[in-house]
C-alpha cells in the first residue's frame, strides 16, 4: 500500500505569517507525499448512510483543489475543496478552526489531506470533514491543521463547472460552479431603494437574494453572510453570471451559491432580460357582472381540469393541472385545481392552466380574484399572465406575447403551507381588445423544485 514518507509527522513547518500562529510549508518547499485515497471515494463511503459519521483510523492522503476563500469574510473556518481543478465530480466542506486560511491555503492551491483521526459527515445538510464530536462533526483545532492539510506548490487555474439552477442536486454540492444568463430581481435593484447584499433591516444572519433566469431556468438564491466585507455593497443591475460554491442553506432548506468576491458576480451589462409586465393596480371593489367562475367543484377528483372553456396546456413534462380534495393540514376549498410533478420523473415540468377568452372593450371596470396555496412550493413557482394576441391555438402558445399581472399575489415558498392566500382583487381595466388569463406552475421532479401549487376561487368580474 502506498504511505506517506516516515518523516512527515516530523516536518518542521515555516511560518507564512507572523501576526498568525499556525505554520505552513514555505512556497519553495514541496512535500513527499503519495496519495492512496481519492475524494469521490471518501462521498461514497459518507452517501452510503448520509446520517453516519465515518472516522478514519489509517494514512489515508488524498489531493484536492482549494475553491473558497475566507479573504472576504464570506466563508469563516470552512474551506471548500474539490478534487480537480477542470471538470470535479467531488467537493466536501472541511471545518477547521483557523482564520485567514487563504494566506496558506488560497484559492486554485493543490492541498493533501491526511485523513487518520478525522470524520466525514453531514452538517447542514452537506457532506462535511472535520472532528468527530458524538454523533456530530466539529472544527479540526488549529494546533492540529498542519497534521492534516498540507499544501504543494502548484496553484492551479480553477475553471467553474457550468451548470442550471435546474440541475442542482446533492452531488454538485461543494463544487465552484457557473451559472450563466442569470440577473437579481428587479425589486432588489431598483435605482430608487437599491438593495444590498447583505446589509437590509431583516438580514440577521445571511442576506438571502433571488437570482432570475434570462433562459427560463429555476431561480436561485444567493447568500451573503452579513459578516462579509462586501456586504453593504448594493447589488448590480445588469445581466451576465454568477461563479461560486453550490451549498445548502444553514437549515438545510434549499441549495444556495456563496460566492468568494463580489467579483464573481459578473453582471457586466446593464441590459436585463426582464419579463413584460401589465401593472393595473389593484381595483377597490368587484363588479357586479361575472364574466368567469370557476370554483372547480364540478370537476373530477385526480383527473385533469376541463370544461368551462379551461386549456390545460402542458409545455414540458408529463403533468397536467388536475382536480382534488383533501383535508387535514393542507385542505383543499372543498375541490381545488393542483400542479404536483413529484413522482412523474420529470426533468422539468411546465403547464398552463387557461381561462377562455375575455372582451375587455365590451366591459368596464374588469378584475380578476383568485386563491392559491403552495403545500410546500421547494424551489417550484407559478405565475399570472395574460395576452391579448394569442388565437387559442396549442401550437402558437409560445409564438403570443405573456405580459405577468404584476398585481396578482400568489403564495409563496415562506407562507404557511396550510394557508389559502388571496390574490387580492387585480385591476384589468388598463386592459384593451380580447385575451386570455393563464396560471403557468414551472417546476420538476427533482427534491427541491418538486413543490405542489393549489389554485381555486377563480373570478373575473366586471362593472
Amino acid at each position: 500500500m502506498k504511505r506517506i514518507l516516515p518523516f512527515l509527522s516530523l516536518l518542521i513547518l515555516v511560518a507564512c505569517a507572523p501576526e498568525d500562529d499556525h505554520a505552513a510549508p514555505g512556497e519553495n518547499f514541496e512535500l513527499a507525499v503519495e496519495t492512496n485515497m481519492d475524494l469521490p471515494a471518501v462521498l461514497g463511503l459518507h452517501f452510503q448512510d448520509p446520517e453516519r459519521l465515518v472516522t478514519f483510523d489509517k494514512d489515508l492522503v488524498l489531493e484536492a483543489y482549494v475553491v473558497s476563500s475566507d479573504e472576504a469574510g464570506n466563508f469563516y473556518k470552512e474551506m471548500v475543496v474539490q478534487d480537480k481543478p477542470h471538470n470535479p465530480t467531488a467537493g466536501i466542506n472541511i471545518k477547521l478552526n483557523m482564520t485567514s486560511y487563504y494566506q496558506f491555503f488560497n484559492f486554485g492551491r493543490k492541498i493533501h489531506i491526511n485523513l487518520k483521526g478525522l470524520s466525514v459527515g453531514q452538517v447542514n445538510g452537506v457532506a462535511a470533514l472535520g472532528v468527530a464530536e458524538g454523533n456530530q462533526i466539529v472544527n479540526i483545532p488549529q494546533s492540529n491543521v498542519s497534521r492534516h492539510i498540507y499544501r504543494s506548490s502548484e496553484v492551479a487555474e480553477i475553471n467553474p463547472k457550468i451548470i442550471q439552477a435546474s440541475e442542482f442536486n446533492d452531488g454538485l454540492e461543494n463544487l465552484f460552479v457557473m451559472i450563466n444568463n442569470v440577473q437579481f430581481n428587479k425589486l432588489l435593484t431598483n435605482p430608487e431603494k437599491p438593495g444590498t447584499y447583505a446589509a437590509e433591516e431583516n438580514d440577521e444572519f445571511d442576506g438571502e437574494r433571488l437570482v432570475e433566469s434570462c433562459t427560463g431556468d429555476f431561480p436561485f438564491i444567493l447568500s451573503t453572510s452579513t459578516y462579509a466585507d462586501f456586504a453593504a455593497l448594493k447589488l448590480p443591475k445588469g445581466s451576465g453570471n454568477v461563479s461560486g460554491i453550490l451549498t445548502r442553506d444553514f437549515y438545510d432548506e434549499f441549495y444556495t451559491i456563496y460566492v468568494n468576491y463580489p467579483g464573481d458576480i459578473e453582471l457586466s451589462t446593464n441590459l436585463r432580460c426582464d419579463p413584460k409586465v401589465v401593472d393595473c393596480g389593484l381595483a377597490s371593489q368587484s363588479g357586479n357582472k361575472i364574466l368567469f367562475e370557476d370554483d372547480f367543484s364540478s370537476q373530477r377528483n385526480n383527473k385533469p381540469v376541463e370544461g368551462k372553456g379551461w386549456k390545460n396546456i402542458i409545455q414540458e413534462g408529463s403533468r397536467p393541472w388536475e382536480a382534488y380534495t383533501a383535508k387535514g393540514a393542507n385542505a383543499s376549498l372543498g375541490r381545488s385545481a393542483r400542479m404536483r410533478p413529484s413522482g412523474s420523473g420529470d426533468v422539468r415540468s411546465l403547464s398552463w392552466l387557461i381561462t377562455p377568452k375575455i372582451n375587455f372593450d365590451s366591459n368596464n371596470g374588469e378584475a380578476l380574484s383568485f386563491k392559491t396555496s403552495t403545500s410546500l412550493a421547494n424551489g417550484s413557482f407559478m405565475e399570472v399572465l395574460i395576452s391579448t394576441d394569442w388565437d387559442g391555438v396549442e401550437e402558437n402558445l409560445l409564438k403570443a406575447e405573456w405580459n405577468i399581472l404584476s398585481a396578482a399575489y400568489i403564495a409563496q415558498n415562506n407562507d404557511f403551507f396550510g394557508d389559502w392566500i388571496s390574490s387580492g382583487l387585480v385591476d384589468l381595466s388598463c386592459i384593451e381588445g380580447k385575451g386570455y388569463i393563464a396560471f403557468r406552475y414551472t417546476g420538476s421532479d427533482h427534491t427541491y423544485y418538486n413543490g405542489v401549487y393549489e389554485l381555486d376561487d377563480v373570478i373575473v368580474s366586471a362593472d
